[in-house]
């Protein structure tokens, strides 16, 4: 240090400045070499300076560079919805910095360092920011945020970039009227005019003279928009009389005098097109990342995975009598409380549908995780309720319910409607009597509930009434026969059918 003072004392550096350490000497395991000319000395000076580095004044300070995580296993982009810190405030480890929208849910991105946020490179209310693009930069504690190292990487490639630049139109030459005439066709007729091909189509359909129509394209053509005004009775785009050129005088020839003309006959109005109908109005609703995650998904399933339905009718009766009685006990259960233990108990019987396919092999699994279908302003999702077989009624519904609401409200984590391996999606209560569903990659299984209705059934005494509903099970042929799907909604029937034998409680 003693030598590089020595050696900059001819710089043009105060002692203020020298004092405050405007020069840093670090070393970072590389070499960086600096002329001296370039560190404010005289140019005449040739020294090198080894291991020399600017301090962040000159520099700038080198930033923490924050990107766009990926917060699900199919998020390819997401929209960064809002910051909640502004540039220059303090971040601490695991402070919110941003939500973000992923193709599922609303989540928060938390920091991983101590801090200050120094710049946001993408604002908020910003869509298809792709994973790993650069969104903001940090700078550590005690750094000036306002001295932060700019990186040439930016945040979402500008459209300018992507968009190819349309080179600039030669300008026109006196040879372009000859050559784009040479492409019209030329009318037979009175004065040979000529003709473009829809001009000269819309003549020839309508039986047209095309002397008698006032031109008004260059160099005196006959545009389209001049035949529609003349068969729509513009007086502008019709020719006077008077205005005509004469026709020359006809060679004289040895002939007898012409016979009187006739009467001229009326004249017949040309046609008037109909007036062209308005354009439907229309909307156009952006994709949301959800809705294009959902589309691909499910176009995914529908053309890679065999899917197979079976159907099977439930009598209700036992269920809505024990719902009754629960209810007047003060505990409030619903029928798709009843459908989803008994799923999960049907499961544990017939174990081979709670599996998936994964090119390799079929895997078994042994936890029962029910997704449950849940009905959203940007879409559907299944949210998860974990291990069902060992959860009672009473808490099946209140994870339902309390799933069900931050599912609506995007405030879903990721590992609640992560996984699953069976799910339940039930339209009765929406009037559907019956429907088949697509099946949610990797599971094999989904089984569709529809609503219920009353039948009578004859008996011994007369007839009786039972209500119904009918289920369909949509199961990947490859994971999931037909054999086995029999087999599984009998057991599910049966655990409906005998609430209390089946142990739902």
């Amino acid at each position: 240090l003693t030598s590089l003072s020595q050696s900059m004392a001819g710089c043009n550096l105060s002692p203020v400045q020298m004092s405050t350490g405007v020069f840093l000497w670090r070393t970072l395991g590389r070499t960086k070499l600096l002329p001296s000319h370039t560190l404010g000395c005289p140019a005449a000076r040739t020294e090198w300076y080894r291991n020399f580095w600017w301090t962040p004044r000159l520099f700038g300070v080198a930033p923490i560079k924050l990107h766009m995580p990926a917060l699900s296993p199919t998020m390819e982009d997401g929209t960064i919805l809002s910051w909640l810190k502004k540039e220059g405030d303090p971040v601490a480890a695991g402070d919110a910095l941003c939500e973000i929208e992923t193709d599922k849910a609303t989540l928060t991105m938390d920091a991983d360092d101590d801090g200050v946020l120094a710049k946001i490179i993408v604002p908020g209310d910003t869509k298809n920011v792709p994973i790993n693009a650069l969104i903001a930069l940090m700078v550590p504690e005690g750094e000036d945020y306002t001295q932060v190292e700019m990186p040439t990487e930016t945040g979402i490639p500008s459209a300018a970039a992507d968009t190819p630049t349309e080179a600039p139109r030669p300008a026109p030459t006196e040879e372009a009227p000859s050559e784009w005439m040479s492409m019209r066709h030329v009318a037979g007729g009175k004065g040979q005019v000529d003709l473009s091909p829809a001009v000269r189509y819309l003549v020839e359909s309508n039986r047209l003279d095309p002397a008698l129509i006032v031109p008004s394209g260059p160099h005196g053509r006959i545009l389209k928009g001049d035949v529609l005004r003349f068969l729509a009775g513009d007086p502008s785009a019709k020719r006077q009389e008077a205005a005509l050129p004469a026709p020359s005088p006809p060679t004289p020839v040895a002939a007898p005098p012409p016979p009187p003309p006739p009467p001229p006959a009326p004249v017949a109005q040309p046609p008037v097109p109909p007036a062209p109908a308005e354009e439907d109005e229309f909307v156009d609703i952006p994709h949301t990342s959800m809705r294009r995650t959902i589309a691909k998904r499910l176009t995914q399933s529908k053309t890679t995975v065999p899917h197979a339905y079976s159907s099977i009718d439930c009598e209700m009766n036992s269920v809505l009598r024990l719902r009754k009685q629960l209810q007047g006990s003060g505990v409030k259960v619903s029928v798709n409380d009843f459908i989803i233990k008994a799923v999960a108990q049907a499961l544990k019987s017939v174990p081979e549908v709670n599996a998936q396919w994964t090119g390799e092999a079929v895997q078994m699994l042994s936890n029962v995780d029910i997704s449950v279908a849940v009905a959203t302003d940007k879409g559907l999702i299944t949210p998860i309720v974990t291990d069902v077989p060992s959860r009672g009624l009473q808490n099946i519904s209140e994870t339902v319910k309390e799933l069900a609401g931050r599912a609506r409200i995007g405030k879903l984590m990721p590992q609640e409607y992560q996984g699953g391996t069976f799910s339940v999606s039930n339209l009765g209560m929406f009037g559907v009597g019956q429907f088949s569903a697509i099946i949610n990659p990797p599971q094999a299984c989904i089984l569709a509930i529809g609503g219920s209705r009353v039948q009578v059934e004859p008996t011994e005494e007369g007839h009786r009434t039972k209500t119904v509903m009918t289920v369909t099970l949509c199961s990947d042929s490859r994971v999931v026969d037909d054999a086995l799907a029999s087999k599984f909604l009998e057991g599910f029937k049966e655990n409906l059918e005998n609430p209390f034998k089946a142990a739902l409680l």
